[in-house]
């Protein structure tokens, strides 16, 4: 079996350093930034922003793992800002007015701003939320926002208007690899000063697990090395089977490629396509009980819902969305059953992928055409000069006239009368496509 050699020569096998080996490893400037290239990518407008020293309040959106944190963190050094943070769970607005009067003291004597850096910002109630108002808006301070939670429904309006709502994504799993290698070669931060010999798979199985958390990704890398360090030289190594024993997880039957893993999670997939709900149940039992994460199937389910369900049954989507809600309530054993509920549900739901056929057709004219100008009779006209402009002019309101429609056209002149949704004879959707079709033909008789 090949394995890898990592530094072997010249090794101590002493970690100097006592925190953890996913704060270790923190990235602490740009160039040892991996992932989230959509914002840091070259270019892009956090990269640009960095760059040109033109930072603005932001939330950054994003699941554990995901970077917030250290993007953060990288902000402050390359910008030579003061970098102050604290959690929503431990603070409160005396902490906050505290930490406002030393921005104020710092830009006084030393010129020098402030990033105040806030965790679990949507744990703050409106009114601590409100604390943070004028001085952003004044630009005392550059507030950066992180949380797991959609920041429409947990932070106040007027603070997301004074900012900007940055997602991140989960890591890819290519990213995670370049993360957990990184950390096993590096001789100063990481375990690059230990020779270890490494099954390449182990890398993988322990990318696997992360479901792009980063931090999951270097604590399970951590607690693998651990077991090994301290033994003779030439036992340390790290076989697959070892990995999985150390990480407590009942195999997967991994292999090199990972394969097993979508292979179950496929076998899941069609089975609920091929509505049988025998199936579906014993493939979801067989995830559970190799140690996948449920939440993770539950997210699968969810996404089933929607591409192979659609509208044929649109109760499919609120199942799904319940059992991912229920087993994060109540968690394991427990859990399962609401998982179990919902996918005998979805395999026996009606079948239609139009409103993901139809999705992906959008996206494609968006991408051929590009961004087409909204049609100046449906664009909104608050203001005297937009009705100058012809902004709303002739819009026919449809509740005025019977059955709450009446002919008219909404897509851009350009792609005008373009079909992208197209329901099938199925479930619920043959309603739906019956009263489709009554509208657009009577939109074909008035001529649009």
């Amino acid at each position: 079996m090949k394995t890898l050699d990592l530094f072997s020569e010249g090794n101590t096998g002493d970690v100097k350093d006592l925190a953890p080996l996913a704060e270790r490893m923190r990235p602490q400037n740009i160039p040892e930034y991996i992932g989230q290239r959509h914002l840091m990518g070259e270019g892009c407008l956090l990269r640009r922003a960095i760059e040109e020293d033109k930072l603005f309040s932001m939330i950054f959106w994003g699941p554990p793992g995901s970077g917030k944190t250290t993007l953060a963190r990288i902000l402050a050094t390359e910008t030579k800002s003061k970098f102050v943070s604290f959690s929503a769970v431990l603070a409160g607005v005396k902490e906050i007015r505290a930490v406002i009067d030393e921005a104020k003291e710092l830009l006084e004597r030393k010129k020098t701003k402030m990033i105040l850096f806030v965790d679990e910002i949507h744990r703050f109630n409106k009114a601590q939320q409100d604390a943070f108002l004028p001085h952003v808006e004044s630009g005392l301070i550059t507030l950066i926002g992180a949380t797991t939670e959609n920041p429409s429904f947990e932070v106040i309006a007027p603070l997301l208007s004074r900012t900007r709502v940055l997602v991140l994504k989960p890591f890819s799993e290519e990213d995670l690899l370049a993360i957990i290698e990184s950390a096993m070669k590096d001789k100063q931060k990481g375990f690059g000063q230990i020779s270890i010999k490494i099954d390449p798979d182990v890398l993988r199985y322990i990318v696997s697990l992360a479901d792009g958390d980063a931090r999951c990704a270097l604590n399970n890398l951590e607690a693998i090395v651990s077991m090994v360090q301290n033994l003779q030289e030439d036992k340390r190594f790290v076989s697959l089977k070892f990995a999985q024993e150390a990480l407590l997880k009942k195999a997967l039957l991994y292999d090199k490629d990972g394969e097993e893993h979508y292979n179950l999670i496929s076998a899941l997939h069609k089975s609920l396509r091929g509505s049988d709900p025998d199936a579906a149940l014993y493939w979801l039992g067989r995830m559970i009980a190799a140690g996948e994460d449920p939440l993770y199937i539950a997210r699968r389910m969810v996404r089933f819902a929607s591409e192979d369900i659609g509208n044929a049954d649109p109760q499919a989507l609120i199942i799904a969305v319940a059992a991912q809600q229920a087993f994060h309530f109540i968690g394991l054993p427990e859990g399962e059953l609401a998982l179990a509920q919902a996918a005998v549900y979805l395999a026996t739901a009606p079948k239609s992928n139009s409103l993901y056929v139809g999705y992906g057709k959008v996206k494609e004219t968006i991408n051929t055409k590009g961004y087409l100008p909204v049609p100046l009779h449906i664009r909104n006209a608050p203001t005297k000069l937009m009705k100058e402009l012809d902004y709303g002019k002739d819009y026919k309101y449809a509740h005025d006239y019977a059955d709450a429609y009446v002919p008219q056209e909404y897509l851009p002149e350009e792609i005008k009368g373009q079909t992208f949704y197209q329901p099938k004879d199925t479930g619920f959707e043959k309603t739906i496509k019956e009263r489709l079709n009554f509208w657009r033909q009577k939109k074909k008789d008035d001529g649009n």
